[in-house]
């Protein structure tokens, strides 16, 4: 366990019972058992505190405390750069993952029959906007997945001398196949191919050092697995690519004067942040920035793997759970290729019923995948899987 310095507020039940220490922190658990983190998270007590704090500032006290307020985003950058293991002028941030997407796809200086390859069943927000670029010439190669996996073999089959970028969520949606990024990346970059990642359904809970796995263009949005507000995500834009992607949307935050009203020049920022073109969602980022907080204090304290092997087991528990009373589960076979996502069926009931019934006994899913999907998150612990087992098999 690496040894670092505690902070003032540290709380030394961080470093004996992680996990106990976090759920204490999601008032949602006094009622649910809240297993729906891949749709939307609750938010964690941080972030609600710190949704409050700005809404009693902004009452109370206005822009005299914006300096403070800004101050907040310039945190939350630091704190993602330290995240991902990426530089802070690498990372800037945006309404939500779609956003983070289109900034590449509408930015990308693309040509007539240039190519995107990206894999079947992505979430729509991953296919759209490079389908959008058909006016533009560019066409969009869907490459089936084999049972919900991506396999890299299937992808560069696809892949030829077009090709400008592969496309691909780190976690599926609904199959919750976490893919293989150090194989595809290394073999897409010596075919001269760039990669884009959708990490919505991964970031905060598994590592992700950009400075090893060499992701160009990343996004996601904060209100799943990092347990903040809807509307506020993040965007990586690598240092070597800032000047390849055209900036569509400038405004007054875009540029290196930011607040040389009177005599505007367009010079646009020397950082990923030049894709920030107005107003931040200061409340937003106040509120992420408490949650990410969280996450990296357990990672400074127990490792930048402990969320993620934590996730891994409980949902593995969760499969054996279901398994044993004799329901169908959709997992990946392999522990590198597992998520916190549990994807199961119920034979012979309608997955929106099942998930209707599991509400009403406090337990909380989604139905994708043609099946009810459980999202487990690093602060539920058994008594919620045991309880959205026994709230399915009565049905």
């Amino acid at each position: 366990m690496p040894s670092t310095p505690s902070p003032p507020d540290f709380d030394p039940q961080i470093r004996s019972d992680p996990w106990g220490w976090w759920r204490k922190k999601m008032p949602i658990t006094e009622k649910w058992a809240y297993l729906d983190h891949a749709a939307v998270g609750p938010l964690s007590m941080p972030a609600a505190a710190a949704l409050r704090n700005y809404a009693d500032e902004a009452e109370r006290e206005g822009d005299t405390v914006w300096p403070t307020w800004a101050g907040r985003v310039e945190t939350l950058r630091h704190a993602f750069a330290e995240l991902l293991h990426a530089e802070t002028d690498e990372v800037c941030f945006v309404p939500n993952t779609s956003a983070g997407i289109n900034l590449v796809a509408e930015g990308f200086p693309w040509q007539s029959g240039d190519s995107v390859v990206i894999p079947d069943g992505e979430f729509p927000s991953n296919l759209y906007p490079w389908q959008n670029q058909a006016s533009r010439g560019v066409e969009v190669r869907i490459v089936p997945r084999r049972d919900g996996r991506v396999e890299p073999e299937d992808l560069f089959e696809h892949v030829d001398e077009s090709t400008r970028m592969i496309s691909l969520s780190w976690v599926g949606y609904a199959s919750g196949f976490r893919a293989d990024l150090e194989a595809i990346i290394q073999r897409a970059h010596a075919q001269g191919v760039l990669v884009f990642l959708d990490a919505i359904q991964g970031l905060g809970v598994f590592d992700l050092d950009l400075q090893k796995i060499d992701v160009d263009f990343l996004a996601a949005d904060g209100h799943k697995w990092l347990l903040g507000p809807e509307g506020y995500g993040v965007a990586v834009i690598r240092k070597r690519h800032l000047e390849r992607l055209r900036c569509c949307s400038v405004g007054w935050n875009s540029v290196r004067n930011t607040f040389n009203y009177a005599e505007p020049k367009l010079d646009l920022r020397r950082t990923a942040a030049r894709f920030e073109p107005g107003s931040a969602n200061m409340s937003a980022a106040a509120a992420l920035g408490a949650s990410v907080a969280m996450f990296n204090m357990i990672r400074q304290t127990h490792g930048p793997n402990a969320i993620g092997d934590r996730v891994l087991a409980l949902a593995t528990e969760l499969d054996d759970r279901l398994r044993a009373v004799g329901l169908p589960t959709q997992i990946p076979s392999k522990r590198q290729h597992r998520s916190g996502i549990v994807t199961f069926g119920v034979p012979g009931q309608d997955p929106a019923a099942v998930r209707n019934r599991a509400i009403e006994q406090g337990c909380v899913v989604s139905c994708r995948g043609g099946g009810i999907r459980a999202g487990v998150h690093a602060y539920n612990d058994s008594s919620d899987l045991e309880r959205l087992v026994d709230a399915v098999a009565s049905t």
